[in-house]
């Protein structure tokens, strides 16, 4: 009788090994010191528990369907662990996203200060949610009972067939984006030209929603600082409130927009309640994060474009050097490398290049044999890539699985997860929530766990039908969810024409029809990667070596060098870390117009014909004039029918918005003359 202790060690250091890739991507995007265990515990547990599927679906392959040859038999484990890691996998991970996560989210976002008021919240939140779902689960559960009776399974069925449709009806269409753009994206960042081209075009959409954000908190400050100022109207539990909110900013007093002109009496409302300072608080923290988010992106985006640049120019000196990484002390390991500027310059110029076009290449060819897989499992199975790809064709061992189709499988898989995660960065559905380094929202940390967890599951479900229906209805992952699945003609017949559907994001990426839509309907539904027009590609060009020569910041000069903005008291609070690494050094004396005014002034310079010049020059001469004082006065009311009482500033020469002015334009507010 064989044993499987080998197969035991082996997954033991497999899943051991995931748990640390785990914890190092937690790490690189939320603070672990200061993270709660109630924040980081299931977060971990949403990303463990789908990316152990990878590992668990293959060697249920071989466990199911095992040959008596140790030297082709592949990792297995006895029937019994695999079903209970399979109810222990997908039932934490089903709570895990239907009802901890959004509640969790909710929780970290509510703004308000007792743990109470906090779960009221996001009980409330969620609530709304929770009754459509139950109000569709009904009428599926009515569906249900009369197709088979009321019968013990058929609840579970109804739950995990509901779960499953919901997962992969996102699951198809981010894996079809994916599987189109993620080797498109390789191929065109082959081309180092065409690469720092296209991240020209991408900094003045980075900078104006940089410049949004700083100006969106700034609102919000002044509207706080509005608040600090108030005495009446305040109970000291709400005035110790805001007295926190303000503690939690560091923007300068001459930073904050004047509060006469952007916030208005009417946002403040005569009597200070919870609510209100709750939803106050959940904008400051939403927006002090979002401020970090396009910082980072701001960020990211001049490096790229700085050692994108300097690879370009060491094509005549045959020697790269990207200088020192950060102005602070590094650590070892960055200071230690084992390239020169020589060897440096081979890898990023020519073999990195080489190996994207050949990974680009590969990835295509996967991304066909994916689609066609999917179109063809169902009509003529045996003409499926993957199905020849993970299961023996010997004779011997027919329809079986060894130690290589398991390695094969693992890899598709992956594959598969990895492009439908990877549109989440290109889909625009997703509100504020983003991944920053280290400074991650909890609240986005949280979305962004569910939603890897929900769509892991239907997509290891839909990679199992690729194989013979022989093969995949033997394993125990078929027998604990794929039987619930077709039970009712609608989930069979669902499982078997939606993934057909694949084919119409794959089309839309490939053909660009998000930029027909776009053009159409003015609504950018999804963020390509192609570079802008010659415009776009100016001016980011120009933003960005501006931005590197440190001559102009437009009062964002703290954006880098500045204490950024802790978060407010909420039950979750991270500590946001500026990027310091690589800045460029700033200038504290020019601050030159914005662009929008030099633009103008430019183009009113280069389109100004003959009569336009005309026009100015006598319309100068006419504001130049020392008119009588009752010249000004014809065409004033007279004091007896509402007219001014004095005319003091009235005398001497002419307003521009009245008389012979406005005639030839007016003339312009800071005094200048057009000669």
């Amino acid at each position: 009788m064989s044993t499987s202790v080998g197969s035991d060690v082996f997954a033991f250091v497999a899943i051991l090994l995931l748990a640390l890739l785990v914890l190092s991507l937690l790490r690189h995007f939320l603070p672990l010191r200061s993270t709660p265990a109630y924040v980081l515990v299931p977060i971990f547990l949403a990303l463990f528990l789908p990316v152990s599927i990878i590992l668990l679906l293959p060697i249920d392959l071989a466990s199911s369907l095992r040959t008596e040859d140790e030297a082709t038999r592949g990792v297995w484990l006895p029937e019994k662990l695999i079903l209970v890691a399979w109810r222990i996998t997908y039932w934490l991970t089903f709570g895990l996203t239907w009802f901890i996560l959004p509640l969790l989210g909710e929780y970290i976002d509510s703004g308000y200060r007792t743990p109470r008021d906090r779960f009221v919240y996001s009980l409330r939140s969620n609530g709304r949610y929770q009754l459509v779902v139950i109000g569709c689960a009904i009428g599926g559960l009515v569906y249900v009972f009369l197709q088979n009776g009321f019968q013990g399974t058929s609840v579970k069925a109804l739950v995990m067939a509901l779960a499953y449709c919901w997962g992969l009806i996102f699951a198809i269409y981010l894996m079809g984006h994916g599987l189109v753009a993620v080797p498109r994206r390789l191929y065109r960042n082959a081309n180092i030209s065409a690469r720092l081209r296209m991240i020209q075009s991408q900094a003045p959409a980075v900078d104006e929603k940089l410049r949004d954000s700083i100006t969106a908190l700034e609102e919000l400050e002044s509207q706080l600082t509005q608040l600090r100022q108030r005495k009446n109207g305040i109970s000291r539990d709400h005035h110790e409130w805001i007295e926190e909110l303000s503690d939690g900013s560091s923007l300068p007093e001459s930073r904050l927009l004047p509060t006469s002109s952007h916030t208005s009496k009417g946002v403040i409302p005569a009597v200070i309640t919870d609510r209100y300072l709750a939803e106050l608080s959940r904008k400051l923290n939403r927006a002090r994060h979002k401020r970090l988010r396009f910082i980072d992106t701001w960020d990211r985006l001049l490096q790229d474009a700085v050692d994108t640049q300097a690879i370009l120019d060491a094509s005549s000196s045959k020697r790269l050097d990207f200088g020192s990484p950060s102005p602070y002390p590094s650590s070892f390991f960055e200071r230690f490398s084992v390239l020169t500027p020589r060897t440096r310059y081979l890898l990023h110029y020519h073999i990195l290049p080489t190996l994207r076009i050949l990974l680009a290449a590969i990835l295509a060819l996967a991304s066909l044999a994916i689609i066609w897989s999917e179109i063809i499992k169902y009509i003529a199975p045996r003409l499926s890539i993957i199905r020849f790809t993970v299961v023996s064709h010997s004779s011997s061992d027919d329809g079986k699985v060894h130690f290589a189709g398991q390695i094969m499988a693992s890899l598709w898989m992956c594959y598969m997860c990895t492009a439908a995660l990877a549109s989440f960065g290109d889909v625009k559905v997703w509100g504020n929530r983003a991944l920053v380094k280290r400074n991650t929202y909890g609240e986005s940390a949280t979305w962004y766990a569910g939603q890897v967890a929900k769509l892991t599951v239907p997509l290891a479900y839909n990679f199992l039908t690729f194989l013979p229906p022989d093969t995949h209805r033997e394993t125990t992952f078929y027998k604990f969810l794929g039987q619930l699945i077709n039970l009712t003609p609608l989930g069979k017949g669902f499982d078997f024409f939606f993934p057909i559907l694949v084919l119409v994001p794959v089309c839309a990426t490939l053909f660009n029809l998000y930029g027909r839509v776009k053009g159409v309907f003015r609504f950018d539904f999804v963020e390509e990667d192609e570079a802008g027009g010659s415009a776009a590609w100016r001016e980011g060009r120009a933003l960005i070596e501006r931005e590197i020569n440190g001559s102009a910041r437009l009062g964002l000069s703290d954006r880098n060098t500045g204490p950024s903005y802790p978060s407010p008291p909420t039950p979750y609070q991270d500590n946001i870390i500026p990027n310091a690494s690589r800045q460029t050094p700033a200038s504290s004396t020019l601050q030159p117009p914005t662009r929008l005014a030099a633009a103008t002034a430019a183009a009113e310079a280069e389109d100004e014909n003959f009569f336009q010049g005309f026009a100015h020059r006598v319309r100068n001469t006419f504001d130049a004039i020392e008119r009588p004082e009752w010249v000004n006065d014809l065409g004033k009311r007279p004091r007896w029918m509402g007219g001014p009482e004095g005319n003091d500033e009235s005398s001497g020469r002419a307003d521009s918005g009245r008389g012979l002015g406005r005639w030839f334009g007016g003339r312009p507010e800071d005094g200048r003359v057009r000669l």
